[in-house]
């Protein structure tokens, strides 16, 4: 008697259960293409604006295609550009030195309380979080920094105030104790490496994303900042950011636009440019902030990529 083969049916493929359907992942797709386009537009109008025509802006309205191509505005911003460039150095240097020192002290304070063999590390927690929920006020604050720390016009006086944030803190503390792996802690220690190559070789490369989630935040909180300008610098050359440049040109072009005696001796209102220049100012003050982008877009991914615990 022959015995008979069976071949199996052949299955078809199956598609995995969390993937999506053609149609869903179309509709995704067109959905955030849709949201893109949405935050774009507004800054592409932003642009557009700056570079049309006064006249053109007051009786048509704001554009997206200039109805005459005019360069007033930003001729009118760099008229003094011996300012425009110093204001930038110091907005460079102001947010490039507070986000790196702020990152490292944030995370060298969050570090110890994320360690669950450290003894006093409800303490130090509860004494960052305190510091969320109460402060002194705004006097206080001016006179510690000014009557006991001595920064009034002072480059420091616009790192220093935004240098550490309590809520980043917990953030970072956050990740270090739910991400950060005991066991590669432990096996470090065994090897003989000491807490602070453990923290530096260890733990920030594993913490790429919050890491980088942080400074971008701090980057930005420095950059837009012109308050701390307004506050402590008092010299009409000192160390004024380019924020606060654009406010108190704003706030000439407010004065000067209210005041007709003013105007009078500029010609009037219809030679005189302000929504363009508003626009153009807005231009300037967000060009260099958008390539900060991609360069943090960059240890996103490479954050999530990191190698984790060999089982």
């Amino acid at each position: 008697m022959e015995a008979t083969m069976t071949t199996p049916k052949e299955k078809a493929p199956s598609r995995p259960v969390n993937s999506l359907s053609p149609v869903g992942d179309w509709t995704i797709k067109i959905i955030f293409a849709l949201y893109s386009l949405l935050c774009i537009f507004p800054l592409l109008l932003l642009v557009m604006v700056s570079f049309s025509n006064e006249q053109d802006v007051v009786r048509e309205g704001y554009k997206f295609i200039p109805m005459h191509f005019d360069l007033s505005a930003y001729k009118f911003v760099f008229e003094d550009w011996h300012n425009v460039l110093r204001s930038y150095g110091v907005s460079i240097f102001v947010t490039v030195v507070g986000t790196v020192l702020g990152l490292v002290i944030m995370a060298l304070y969050a570090y110890p309380i994320s360690r669950p063999d450290f003894p006093q590390r409800k303490f130090f927690t509860f004494f960052v979080f305190f510091t969320m929920l109460f402060n002194g006020g705004l006097v206080p604050w001016y006179l510690v920094y000014v009557r006991l720390l001595h920064l009034k016009d002072n480059i420091w006086a616009l790192i220093l105030p935004l240098l550490v944030s309590a809520f980043f803190v917990l953030i970072i503390r956050t990740f270090f104790a739910t991400t950060i792996p005991g066991a590669v802690i432990e096996s470090a220690k065994i090897d003989g490496a000491g807490e602070m190559r453990i923290f530096f070789k260890i733990v920030l490369p594993l913490s790429m994303p919050v890491l980088a989630s942080t400074a971008l935040f701090s980057t930005l909180n420095y950059w837009n900042d012109w308050f701390l300008s307004l506050v402590f610098i008092t010299k009409s050359d000192g160390y004024i950011s380019v924020q606060y440049l654009m406010y108190k040109t704003l706030t000439n072009i407010q004065f000067l636009m209210t005041h007709t005696e003013a105007m009078s001796v500029i010609g009037g209102a219809a030679k005189f440019p302000n929504e363009t220049v508003r626009m153009a100012m807005a231009v300037i003050g967000i060009g260099p902030i958008i390539f900060a982008y991609p360069f943090f877009q960059k240890y996103f991914v490479k954050g999530l990529t990191v190698g984790a615990v060999k089982g």
